[in-house]
């Protein structure tokens, strides 16, 4: 196989492995993100939220007054990672990455996609994951274990444990 597009066709299994690597190294630049102490009274925590849950859960977060106990509460909304058809890999990694990137974010929300390939992304960094159909619901249940959190210890912990 020539490198330089000498006229022989590339390797199907190049895109594969492109993403084996871009997975892994997102895995690993996430790992330890974020892990502090409680959130202080008044703090923002952020919420990242995949494309088609972003409705409902603005509103619910709207209902809420943006607060869940003594933490502000900001949904950032992500761009959309597919056409309902094709599932845009690069885009889903993007996404992912940015959350574990923020160290306020303390969920992730997602819909129901099998399989879902930015969840151990986000898990790496100790991120709360939620599946869920409704954007309305799974902020609800985000919100809450915000709000029930011990503030002493590491939220991020809290909230999983909370959720799970």
């Amino acid at each position: 196989m020539s490198v330089l597009g000498g006229g022989t066709r590339p390797s199907r299994a190049l895109p594969r492995v492109v993403l084996a690597c871009a997975v892994s190294a997102l895995v690993v630049a996430g790992v330890g993100c974020g892990e502090g102490d409680g959130v202080s009274a008044g703090a923002t925590v952020a919420v990242y939220v995949e494309a088609p849950l972003c409705p409902g859960a603005v509103r619910e977060l709207a209902r809420d007054g943006g607060r869940a106990g003594d933490a502000r509460v900001r949904a950032i909304c992500l761009a959309s990672t597919g056409d309902g058809k094709q599932l845009d890999l690069a885009t889903v990694g993007a996404n992912a990455r940015r959350a574990t990137e923020d160290s306020a974010a303390v969920g992730y929300l997602e819909p129901p996609v099998t399989p879902s390939f930015s969840r151990p992304i986000v898990e790496a960094a100790n991120i709360a994951v939620l599946r869920n159909t409704s954007g309305e619901a799974a902020m609800a249940q985000l919100l809450h274990a915000i709000a029930n959190a011990d503030t002493s210890t590491s939220l991020r912990d809290e909230v999983r444990k909370n959720l799970g």
